[in-house]
């Protein structure tokens, strides 16, 4: 092969689309019976990796791949990378056609930190904005739904932030508020004080962005790994303080919950735990 047409072969294959589902499965191969591996939320820019009878391999920002169906992306320029951009602060929110919530059901409901193109302002209704779509619809979102200045967050309110969430059905693969799993809502929380940490828990707990802590020392903010050793890590937590801790888990009720590592279940699984730095 030429080096030209290898050129050209590696530019389509590795081209750009956006999410246009509130969530879109990643699963790990070309059909639904396999099984998720994580999840992209709306408006995500992706990289297309390959294509197989209506499916694409994607590659998220946090350099997991996995394949989703074609259908639940748009192929071509990025979305919500320039201009203004508001993000969803509310646990989610939904798009109208109009500025009123009673006239039509909503267009579509987005997840906690969907990006959104701002493109106006109602000129007769105070507290919406019109937005742009990732297919290029417009919509209208309530003012108090979304923030133009998400600041990142100390510890102290990283835990507030967890706790808006206790309730939320754990998800397998989950990484929004439609659902998180154990590692996908320790990223999210990650995210929010401007840390970008790997998607899997065994991925954290190795990486070198994190400072290794005593397991007998936590402090409130620290990431708890569980397994059945450190080399064989299954689940991720949040440490609260007073032995308490926050995680999403299929333990018992499969919520996002606050457990006690006094618990046998617990004290016995707890292999490391990190720290921010």
């Amino acid at each position: 092969m030429s080096g030209i047409a290898a050129f050209a072969l590696t530019a389509e294959v590795l081209s750009g689309a956006v999410v246009l589902e509130p969530v879109a499965n990643m699963y790990s191969r070309s059909t639904t019976d396999s099984d998720v591996v994580s999840q992209a939320t709306y408006g995500a820019n992706v990289v297309l990796l390959e294509r197989k009878e209506g499916w694409a391999h994607i590659r998220t920002a946090d350099d997991y791949t996995g394949w989703t169906p074609l259908s639940a992306l748009r192929e071509g320029k990025q979305y919500a990378s320039a201009g203004r951009i508001a993000s969803v602060e509310s646990m989610l929110a939904h798009l109208y056609r109009e500025t009123s919530v009673s006239k039509h059901a909503p267009l579509l409901t987005v997840p906690f930190e969907t990006r959104l193109e701002v493109i106006g302002e109602s000129a007769d209704t105070t507290g919406w904005w019109q937005v742009r779509l990732a297919d290029d619809r417009v919509a209208w979102v309530q003012s108090g739904d979304v923030t133009f200045d998400a600041k990142l967050l100390d510890v102290a309110e990283m835990l507030a932030l967890s706790k808006r969430y206790i309730g939320l059905p754990y998800t397998w693969g989950g990484t929004s508020s439609f659902g998180y799993d154990c590692s996908g809502f320790v990223q999210m929380l990650c995210r929010r004080r401007g840390v970008n940490v790997p998607r899997d828990a065994h991925q954290q707990a190795a990486w070198d962005g994190l400072a290794t802590i005593d397991p007998k020392n936590p402090a409130p903010g620290d990431l708890l790994y569980f397994g059945s050793s450190q080399h064989k890590i299954t689940h991720t937590g949040v440490y609260l303080g007073d032995s308490r801790f926050i995680n999403a888990t299929t333990y018992q009720t499969p919520t996002i919950r606050i457990d006690d590592l006094r618990d046998p279940h617990w004290a016995e699984l707890l292999v490391a735990v990190r720290r921010v730095i």
